[in-house]
């Protein structure tokens, strides 16, 4: 006996369905659009902790007269910085960073020890304390240069030697050159707690070079 094949129909797809599986657009790209923070995971979420809060402004990068900035030495762009005719890193009011002094091949940073730069084990981030470290060694190599160089850090080598706490109180980083050439600097940076003590020392290199002009 022979078998028919029932014939294929095709049901047209509700409205709803089609707009269900239709491809959303792309975002457009818009660096001032206000940003949605994304939802804690299991390992964020603090449950029923007592919890602290704590809210912090930063100024845009980029802000300020490139022209006259471009026309500064190093020496001269950090000081413009701390008179507050360029702005500072966002990274400063991320981490709470209170003071800074640059002179001539030295640079001191301040910063207060708190609870949010803790990490598992209830001490300041090892992260932290480098980022304070980066920037003394950093900032000293970047008061020697002339106008029309720049730099960036090759390397940083860091020795935890105490653990540091709320306890701590106000830390103090002073970055100083020890070696300057043409094309390379070597500089290091020692971390104190407020009763002197030292905490954290780093070693960097820099690589020196001329800015490209357009």
């Amino acid at each position: 006996m022979t078998q028919t094949q029932p014939e294929a129909t095709s049901h047209p797809v509700p409205a709803d369905d089609a707009d269900r599986h239709r491809t959303p657009p792309e975002p457009a790209d818009d660096a001032d659009r206000p940003r949605t923070p994304p939802e804690p995971t299991s390992a964020m979420r603090t449950g029923a902790f007592a919890t602290r809060s704590r809210t912090f402004t930063w100024a845009r990068p980029g802000q300020g007269d490139p022209r006259h900035l471009a026309s500064l030495d190093g020496l001269g762009q950090l000081t413009a910085m701390v008179e507050g005719e360029m702005p500072p890193p966002p990274i400063m009011a991320t981490l709470g960073v209170t003071d800074f002094r640059p002179e001539a091949g030295r640079v001191v940073v301040e910063m207060p020890a708190d609870e949010f730069h803790y990490n598992p084990l209830g001490t300041v981030h090892g992260g932290v304390i480098s980022m304070l470290l980066d920037t003394a060694a950093g900032c000293a190599v970047h008061s020697t240069l002339t106008v029309g160089e720049s730099y960036t850090t090759l390397d940083l080598t860091v020795k935890f030697l105490r653990p540091v706490t709320v306890g701590s109180g106000v830390l103090t980083c002073e970055g100083t050159v020890i070696q300057r050439g043409r094309r390379t600097a070597l500089a290091q940076a020692q971390l104190t707690d407020e009763a002197g003590r030292l905490v954290a020392h780093a070693t960097s290199s820099c690589m020196i070079f001329p800015i490209p002009t357009p």
